[in-house]
């Protein structure tokens, strides 16, 4: 093998691909603070946690709803032909709310909360959110869940006035159960941010109360997976991915994750297994090409290796890892004029440690801008002209 490595792409659907911050970091960018007030009667199953569990539910829904007609009508989001559901699911997976004050007196709950958030910076993150479809369709799917459960909480409530013996019994424990799936929700949405600033220590705690809450929460699964994986622990990534495709047989990422996992532990055979199924579920994921073409590299199977990468960069001609790994593949093949022709590539769509290697070797790039990055260094079976 060449002395630098593959580089390999994960499917980190909840967060890590998107690892945005909403910065302090320009000293006078304008923050923009939205509070909410909500109040939330309980009823005759509710004690505290569940009605703070409901009123922290809704109260963030109007504070998401809120910002997202700010950001439809005065920020550049309006340009980026979303509905106003979408912008608001996607601001949900980049800024989080706080909770200001609350009381409860037996009878009602009560709570203030905010959002406090950068606009400039919200739409930089959505811009680049709304182009990962993986990312995206996992917020669409929790929020449904989210507005779903919510719903599900009003029929019950109401059911609860009027059921009685059995039924009421029948009713109460769906409620209790529903609560309990609400409040693994928050604990997921909780796990998410820690994941954003960098906490997974914390984050693994959260997503494992999520769980404990709704064993069934399966991108609690997953995004406990992504979390270990984060702290070296392989074997329990496995383990959650393992549980995510239980869940879930058709989750493509899940598979391409855990074969990231079996990748890291020597386990190639096994990778490409998973690899092969996620591409099964998914024809179009560039990632699981580059992935699988790393395994395959691993093995020494090296023109299996080059036409996934190949395959990868037809479904994504931007993609300079899958460039960077076939320059490197190009290179064990004995073929380092290639191969420094595709680490050009990569480095000119800027992949540090393609750039990085040139600049050792004292070897010129020059940086492509615009949206043609890639397309013009190939032709249609994916080799460089």
């Amino acid at each position: 093998m060449s002395i630098r490595s593959f580089i390999k792409s994960a499917c980190l659907v909840s967060v890590f691909t998107l690892c945005f911050i909403l910065p302090a970091s320009a000293v006078n960018a304008e923050v923009k603070t939205f509070i909410k007030e909500y109040t939330y009667q309980a009823g005759d199953e509710d004690s505290k946690n569940s009605c703070r569990v409901i009123a922290l539910r809704e109260v963030k829904r109007l504070l998401l709803e809120e910002l997202g007609t700010y950001l439809e009508a005065e920020t550049e989001v309006k340009n980026f032909q979303l509905t106003k559901d979408q912008i608001v699911t996607l601001t949900a997976g980049i800024v989080g709310t706080e909770l200001i004050e609350d009381k409860w007196d037996g009878k009602a709950y009560w709570l203030k909360a905010k959002i406090s958030a950068n606009p400039q910076d919200v739409t930089k993150a959505i811009s680049t959110l709304r182009k990962d479809r993986a990312k995206t369709k996992e917020l669409e799917e929790l929020r449904k869940k989210s507005d779903a459960l919510l719903k599900e909480n009003e029929r019950l409530t109401k059911k609860l006035k009027t059921a009685r013996g059995a039924a009421q019994k029948k009713a109460a424990q769906a409620y209790k159960q529903n609560i309990s799936n609400l409040n693994a929700t928050e604990w997921f949405e909780k796990g998410y941010e820690l994941v954003i600033s960098g906490n997974y220590i914390e984050a693994e705690k959260a997503f494992s109360k999520a769980i404990a809450l709704n064993p069934r929460l399966v991108e609690a699964h997953y995004n406990r997976g992504l979390t270990y994986g984060n702290l070296g622990n392989h074997q329990q990534t496995i383990e959650d991915y393992n549980k995510a495709i239980e869940l879930n047989p058709n989750y493509a990422e899940a598979y391409n994750n855990r074969g990231l996992a079996y990748d890291t532990l020597g386990n190639y055979q096994q990778a490409i297994k998973d690899y092969n199924k996620a591409i099964e579920l998914n024809s179009q994921d560039a990632e699981a090409y580059n992935n699988r073409g790393i395994a395959y590299g691993m093995l020494r199977n090296y023109q299996q290796a080059i036409k996934d990468f190949n395959k990868a960069i037809s479904l994504n001609p931007q993609d300079a890892k899958a460039y960077n790994n076939r320059g490197l593949t190009y290179g064990n093949l004995g073929n380092h004029q290639q191969e420094i022709e595709d680490i050009k590539i990569a480095a000119r769509l800027g992949l540090q440690d393609a750039q990085n290697f040139l600049r050792s070797q004292g070897i010129e790039w020059c940086v492509i801008t615009g949206e043609k990055q890639g397309q013009n260094h190939q032709n249609k079976e994916g080799h460089v002209i």
